[in-house]
């Protein structure tokens, strides 16, 4: 029998689980041990079919590195276990403050420190009279990789810069690929965008330091729509794993475009990215600090409580790790 307590950030679902074994000294650790232990079949248990879907995305919450954060979490999909995840630091946020896990100010800000496998980020979780009003999704250092990766796919030859944001993410103009970001071209993104991931995810500059992080785990597809008064707007698809489709903006590929942006200069310090969703959900994303390397970035958002769960695994039942049709 297992708990979970079910959030989403922006409409993309995000299943908490405590209690599940984990092994290792770090989150990045204990990352690696669990995709061939017991823990990756809890995650096919709680992820794919008849319990969850192919789109279904949660974390098992593990203790930090160290005393200096509140928690760790090993965030996990329907193929495994991602490094980075935004979406779900900003529900950890909010989770960890209104169950009490964290103890928080209800007229402030109340920052939630959490160890992910890419390094430790945090959720500043800002409430009005006990309500929570918005999360601020702080990452690690986000950078770009490669720019103008010149590729030939199925809809034609393609420019695609790579960025490092947690996670290694592709990312393209959907026009360059004869597509925008709309629910009807749903199908085609995602045969595009894992396309894309598959061909450049042994690329040399996809390949980094700690070898735990390398390869790309998604491609970001973007349609430009102008500029705001604050800064650019962009509306934005993310394929990642293996052809699941985040229906958020994405928190750690919000990080990925700001680095980018940032970079050509696009986003100017002082300035904002509004950033969304293909169901039409928003992100806003700004650089906090700039570093040799790259930028901190800063992405704003909300969760929001779905309910809990309990699930058994009845006597016989032929389906115990659940199946994919994806």
């Amino acid at each position: 029998m297992i708990t979970t307590e079910d959030w989403h950030t922006a409409g993309e679902p995000f299943r908490i689980v405590e209690g599940v074994p984990t092994h290792g000294a770090t989150v990045a650790e204990r990352r690696v041990a669990a995709m061939t232990g017991e823990a990756d079949a809890v995650r096919r248990f709680l992820c794919l079919e008849p319990r969850g879907h192919d789109d279904m995305y949660g974390g098992f919450l593990t203790p930090p590195d160290d005393s200096g954060a509140d928690l760790g979490v090993l965030f996990w999909h329907k193929d495994g276990f991602s490094t980075a995840c935004g979406h779900g630091t900003i529900a950890l946020g909010a989770w960890a403050v209104r169950t009490g896990r964290v103890p928080s100010d209800p007229d402030g800000e109340t920052t939630v420190t959490i160890d992910v496998p890419s390094g430790r980020v945090q959720a500043l979780v800002r409430q009005e009279k006990g309500r929570i009003t918005e999360v601020v999704f702080r990452n690690v250092e986000s950078r770009v990789l490669a720019r103008g990766i010149s590729l030939t796919t199925s809809l034609g030859r393609v420019d695609v810069d790579l960025v490092f944001g947690g996670a290694v993410y592709a990312t393209l103009p959907a026009s360059t690929v004869g597509l925008s970001v709309l629910p009807e071209h749903t199908a085609d993104l995602i045969r595009i965008g894992r396309e894309i991931k598959w061909a450049l995810n042994d690329h040399p500059a996809a390949q980094l330091e700690d070898a735990r992080l390398s390869g790309v785990y998604g491609t970001i597809l973007f349609d430009d729509l102008g500029r705001t008064e604050r800064g650019p707007w962009q509306r934005n698809v993310t394929v990642f794993a293996d052809g699941e489709v985040d229906r958020s903006p994405c928190g750690s590929g919000t990080a990925a475009r700001v680095a980018l942006l940032a970079a050509s200069g696009a986003l100017g310090d002082g300035e904002e990215l509004t950033h969304d969703s293909i169901i039409g959900t928003r992100f806003l994303a700004t650089v906090a600090a700039r570093t040799s390397d790259g930028v901190i970035p800063e992405v704003r958002g909300l969760a929001h409580r779905v309910g809990s769960c309990t699930f058994d695994l009845d006597d016989g039942d032929p389906l115990p790790e659940g199946f994919s049709l994806r």
